[in-house]
């Protein structure tokens, strides 16, 4: 059982865990990417479920992994391996699907965005979301306070990723009138996923070298 005290986390602390927060989140990497491919195919309205899946979901990834999931994958590395094979399968399959997106009007006929539940179990597959979790976990829990620790650096992520995150979704918005025609749409897309491809290679690395 544990109780919370004011000196656990200084306001330093707790600033310097907020600035870490907003450059892990607002930086690119395949969540932003995907929001802001999203953002321009669908629109900020519907791509709202993929934004708070990401924002919800990273939080619940960090919560379990600061109170010891992240431990049965050190005892068992085997599973992590396997992991990283289905993310980096998964991400391979989502980058084909936004190079096959034709047209803003025609991608929202047929095409769908990610749903909250897809974005929330897609973190645990996104090689970046891991490495901020970690990272994160490693640098700011406090010795004695697993709990707390875990609860307060969840929640500021919580609170820093979703402006963060928006940001992107917002930004593809504002690009849907200059992507109106077919093939500009066409080419934005296939730099999208061109990027998501490339966002992959230090997780391809880390296999290679693990196989």
């Amino acid at each position: 059982m544990w109780r919370w005290r004011p000196e656990m986390f200084t306001a330093e602390t707790l600033l310097a865990l907020s600035l870490f927060a907003f450059v892990a989140s607002i930086t690119p990497g395949p969540n932003n990417i995907m929001l802001l491919a999203s953002g321009v195919n669908f629109g900020m309205r519907r791509s709202l479920p993929h934004m708070f899946g990401v924002n919800i979901g990273f939080a619940v990834m960090i919560l379990l992994i600061g109170l010891g999931f992240g431990a049965v994958f050190q005892r068992f590395p085997w599973l992590h391996v396997a992991l990283k094979l289905v993310g980096v399968a998964y991400m391979l399959w989502l980058a084909s699907k936004i190079a096959r997106s034709t047209g803003v009007g025609e991608t929202e006929r047929r095409a769908r965005p990610m749903t909250f539940v897809q974005a929330a179990a897609f973190q645990w597959v996104n090689p970046k979301a891991w490495a901020m979790a970690v990272s994160a976990i490693a640098a700011y829990t406090l010795p004695g306070h697993l709990v707390a620790s875990a609860l307060v650096i969840a929640g500021v992520f919580g609170v820093v990723n979703l402006p963060s995150i928006a940001c992107w979704a917002l930004f593809g918005l504002g690009m849907r009138r200059y992507l109106s025609r077919p093939a500009t749409i066409r080419r934005f897309n296939l730099a999208m996923a061109a990027l998501l491809v490339a966002s992959l290679v230090p997780a391809v690395a880390e296999l290679a070298a693990l196989l």
